[in-house]
């Protein structure tokens, strides 16, 4: 199944035009090193935690908001070697130039296979996000548990459901998915997402999810949703290649 590489990064709010085409002149160089898909997501629903949250993983200032991208790979060796690409070539270092419009140290970069993957991308009207530690015995259970739940989100609405587990969240010197979930040695950080046609939609759909009886674990939820970070967020830039 697709193989995510998942982004979280703060913006300066009155950045985000700059932002925006910042993001689209990279196509090209993305789609030359094997991106199927690029998608740029902008904070717009993104609540405080009372452990961690999606504000927390990035360090947000005053100020800035949450970002949330990803790209998407046929399969894990292809992302390898796209990214292999992209830091032998020389054009990656005007991406990263010094006017670049976010703080770069404090983006959060991971790979994640999906192990939940239904529907399909219809060119989102909105996306709800979500990154959760889980423990790495409980995979079966926490697959099974999402693979259960994204058909009803699907009758509720959602074009598409993803479910992605890490398989490489490296340490950060400031920010990194690992922290700002509080992993512990035993877990794995999973990064899944929901696409929606639009905003109502998504809204109406949450309403009904959160009544559904069949939304209910069979037995003990298999990860801890006091630190499960989640977000809504409006696409700014959605590129498919192919």
């Amino acid at each position: 199944m697709t193989y995510i590489e998942g982004f979280l990064l703060p913006v300066p709010t009155a950045n985000r035009e700059a932002f925006v085409a910042h993001a689209r002149s990279g196509i090209p160089f993305f789609k030359k090193h094997g991106v199927m898909r690029l998608l740029e997501a902008w904070g717009d629903d993104v609540p405080d935690g009372k452990l961690n949250d999606l504000k927390k993983s990035v360090a947000l200032e005053e100020g800035e908001t949450v970002v949330m991208s990803w790209f998407e790979y046929p399969d894990k060796a292809a992302r390898d070697a796209g990214n292999a690409g992209m830091m032998s070539d020389a054009e990656m270092a005007e991406m990263g130039g010094a006017d670049v419009p976010f703080d770069g140290r404090r983006m959060i970069i991971g790979g994640f296979d999906s192990i939940v993957e239904v529907g399909s991308s219809q060119g989102p009207g909105y996306v709800d996000g979500f990154v959760v530690p889980v423990p790495a015995a409980k995979k079966e259970a926490y697959r099974a548990l999402a693979a259960k739940a994204a058909p009803i989100f699907q009758e509720y609405g959602a074009h598409r459901v993803v479910e992605a587990w890490g398989e490489d969240t490296a340490d950060g010197k400031i920010t990194d998915y690992n922290r700002a979930t509080l992993k512990e040695p035993d877990e794995k950080v999973v990064y899944s997402f929901v696409e929606w046609p639009d905003k109502a939609t998504r809204d109406a759909g949450w309403a009904k999810i959160m009544e559904d009886e069949r939304m209910k674990p069979d037995g003990d939820m298999p990860m801890d949703g006091k630190r499960m970070m989640w977000g809504g967020f409006s696409p700014v830039v959605d590129e498919t290649f192919g």
